[in-house]
């Protein structure tokens, strides 16, 4: 690793990449890879420095705006540097959804834990993965490029009151409608 490259160096950085607003353009930055940097997100959506929380809001907001997934890795950019990071799950969490309308005309909004919104649709999906032994839900959905939000268990709870069936691919599926999609979550089958 580049013994130049610290948390507080590419604070800095993001700072001044994002001073146009909106979302700094990481997908169009192509700069070297400067190695590792310590930091985990952990499946709960806490940042991780050094093996401890990174406990100022603002700054954990500052490096998702800079975080950006190229195949399985995670990686913090800017302008000029590259480093790598670690993820256990998902990098961000909805923490939070609202949903207007009903049937297929529904739209839900999600916020994420660093204070994103996304509405769930066709460039934004929710796609859920079930523990093959226990069946349990692993509900997500797109916020950015190749980097989704881990929809928390409350706010699935939620989700799942305005679920509906539908035939989805020849099955009658559980799911949700957003957008104009529907995001299937079980088949009806499975449910007791």
């Amino acid at each position: 690793m580049d013994s130049t490259v610290t948390a507080e160096s590419l604070a800095k950085a993001a700072t001044k990449a994002g001073k146009s607003g909106g979302l700094p353009p990481v997908h169009l930055w192509d700069p070297p890879f400067c190695g590792d940097l310590d930091i985990e997100i952990r499946r709960d959506g806490t940042w991780f420095y050094n093996g401890t929380p990174i406990g100022r809001a603002p700054l954990v907001r500052l490096f998702s705006t800079i975080l950006r997934k190229d195949g399985d890795d995670f990686f913090l950019v800017t302008p000029v540097e590259k480093v790598g990071i670690r993820v256990q799950d998902a990098p961000f969490v909805a923490t939070d959804a609202n949903a207007a309308g009903d049937g297929n005309t529904q739209v839900i909004t999600f916020t994420t834990n660093v204070g994103d919104t996304v509405t769930a649709g066709p460039d934004n999906p929710i796609r859920v993965v079930r523990d093959p032994e226990t069946g349990e839900p692993s509900p997500y959905v797109l916020v950015r490029v190749n980097l989704e939000a881990l929809i928390d268990r409350k706010t699935f709870y939620r989700l799942v009151d305005l679920g509906v069936h539908h035939n989805h691919l020849g099955e009658v599926w559980f799911g949700l409608w957003s957008g104009g999609v529907f995001f299937p979550i079980v088949p009806s089958a499975d449910l007791p």
